[in-house]
Order: C-alpha cells, then structure tokens, then sequence
C-alpha cells in the first residue's frame, strides 16, 4: 500500500529530524511501518480520525484526532502526531491540517481539544490557532537522543460558553 510506505516515511524522517513524538533513535522504516499499523487499527476502531496532507503522490503531512472513549470525555479529543515531512515545512500545511481536524471535531460535537507539544517546538502555530497554555512539564518525553525534554499541554474550546462555535482563521 502506498500510503503505509509514504506515513512509515514521514514519521522517519519526523524523527531523523529530531521531532519528539514518541520515539528515538535507532528509528527505522520497519518500526515505523509497525507502529502505523497499530493506528490504522484504531482508525478501524472509530477511536482515532487521521488526516494527512499530500503533495503529488506522496504524504507530506498528517494529524490525529485520537477521541475521547470514557462518557464524560465524549466532548473532548486529542490533538496527536502533527508531522510535516522536513523538506515541506513552513508551507501552511501543518496549519491545514490542524484546521480540517479542527472541523471534524465539530462535526462530531466535540467541543474541547488537548494536546502535548515539546517546549517551544509548535507552541506558536499552536497558540496562532488558539491553543492555551494549561502548564508545562519538566523532563515529560524524551527527544530522539535520549535527553529528556520540558513538554507544554495545550487546550483549545470549539464552543463558546455561550453555546456558539469558535472558529480561527490565518496567522
């Protein structure tokens, strides 16, 4: 299938990058395309929403919606594995992405969504989208080399108390 080799890829070269996501060096396609699958079962399951971004005939991008299971989260997600590939960055893609998941959140009446980025890593397009800062966690994830990093936790509400969908466009 070329969409498992085109994500085993972009999340290789998302670590070979120095991206912490969950994984570190050594890091290969074969881990890769392991961990993919377990994804594509919970995309099976209706438990996580994958959208990936492509440029020709390849994935440059993708997010998750991983969604909250317990009944009192059923109104919140989480916002999991932005991954632009290296040599595509800074083109607006991560931010379409975070955007169409975004919609699909409402969509499916979920008004809160969380995420964990590294420390300075995508705070600003986080926080350009809206995103809040609930704290940060000294020495949470370890980067691709092994050294431990600082990891912010970020929350974003769909809805208003009022009841109305919020929606951000551009910078």
């Amino acid at each position: 299938m070329r969409a498992a080799s085109s994500l085993a890829e972009l999340l290789v070269d998302s670590v070979d990058h120095g991206a912490s996501v969950g994984f570190v060096w050594p890091f290969a396609v074969d881990d890769a395309a392991a961990w993919w699958e377990t994804v594509t079962s919970d995309v099976r399951a209706g438990v996580v929403v994958l959208f990936a971004a492509r440029a020709s005939d390849r994935i440059v991008g993708t997010v998750q919606l991983r969604l909250a299971q317990y009944p009192n989260g059923r109104h919140r997600a989480e916002v999991a594995k932005l991954l632009v590939l290296s040599g595509v960055r800074r083109r607006g893609i991560a931010r379409s992405l975070m955007e169409a998941a975004e919609e699909e959140a409402r969509r499916l009446g979920r008004s809160l969504l969380v995420l964990d980025t590294a420390t300075d890593a995508a705070q600003r397009l986080y926080t350009s989208l809206g995103y809040s800062t609930a704290g940060v966690v000294p020495g949470y994830a370890a980067d691709p080399d092994g050294s431990l990093r600082a990891t912010t936790i970020m929350w974003r509400r769909l809805v208003d108390d009022d009841g109305a969908v919020t929606t951000m466009t551009g910078p």
